[in-house]
């Protein structure tokens, strides 16, 4: 497993020709983070070697090198899925790359379902923690970065918390926080399965995130993570939800995302 993580690597670092420190991962219906890249270059995942590839409507493929604001950064277009049929060392497979490439932090993004009855769909919620609800965990097997029994009670950076916080405060741009519940997929939450998670703590569920959070922990890199509160898991407001309605809503308020985090990008 080293050796190939060690093999992409080599392979992506005689493509690049910037030095990034930060890397960005982009996931439903919030790619167009992209746009707001400057001088950039891109590689599909078909063309990395040992890489997967992203099968999901709304997740490009490839990573985008450039800047964003003043910063070197590294972005993947488009994340893997443990529901994919992935195994966890797939999914987490790039963040153990960002590693090798030298990235110090990273951001994460993603759609969720949201659970706590003050949400409403559109809201940003700033990740504060997460519980892992996998069946398979990311670092089972030989240890191959850092502690063998990693610490993960700051999970998401908390002084990253504090500054996107005083940013959106800044602009005017409503924020909740909350933690995320992180699930197999891909069938979306029954009721009762929105009732459980909300009695464990969890303030919004998606099928993402978790994986990639708990291995760059790992790996000594700090993660700031923002959902996009898509639809509700909320008794009484409970709809019938599809992809393509968790799209069109993550599209909607893209903009504002997208606004904190090239700031927050630029501030840390």
């Amino acid at each position: 497993m080293l050796e190939k993580i060690k093999e992409t690597a080599s392979w992506i670092k005689n493509k690049m020709h910037t030095s990034p420190e930060t890397a960005i991962i982009l996931g439903t219906g919030l790619g167009s983070l992209v746009t707001e890249i400057t001088d950039k270059y891109e590689i599909s995942y078909e063309d990395i070697p040992n890489f997967p590839v992203s099968t999901v409507e709304g997740h490009s493929g490839k990573l985008i090198f450039g800047k964003l604001g003043e910063k070197d950064i590294m972005a993947m277009q488009g994340r893997f899925h443990y529901y994919e049929g992935y195994s966890m060392k797939e999914v987490t497979f790039p963040v153990r790359v960002m590693k090798e490439l030298g990235i110090k932090t990273l951001f994460v993004s993603n759609a969720s379902g949201g659970m706590n009855p003050d949400f409403e769909i559109g809201d940003l919620m700033i990740i504060t923690d997460h519980i892992n609800q996998f069946p398979e965990h990311p670092l089972r097997g030989k240890n191959l970065y850092g502690d063998r029994f990693p610490d993960m009670s700051e999970a998401y950076s908390k002084d990253l918390i504090a500054k996107a916080k005083s940013i959106a405060k800044e602009k005017g741009i409503r924020v909740v926080e909350g933690v995320y519940v992180g699930t197999q997929g891909p069938t979306f939450e029954t009721p009762s399965e929105y009732k459980l998670f909300r009695i464990m703590g969890g303030d919004a569920v998606g099928m993402s995130t978790v994986p990639e959070v708990i291995v760059a922990n790992h790996c000594k890199i700090k993660v700031f993570g923002m959902s996009i509160i898509t639809d509700l898991g909320v008794e009484g407001k409970i709809v019938e939800v599809s992809h393509e309605d968790v799209q069109k809503a993550a599209n909607a308020v893209q903009p504002l995302m997208t606004s904190i985090m090239r700031e927050l990008i630029n501030r840390s």
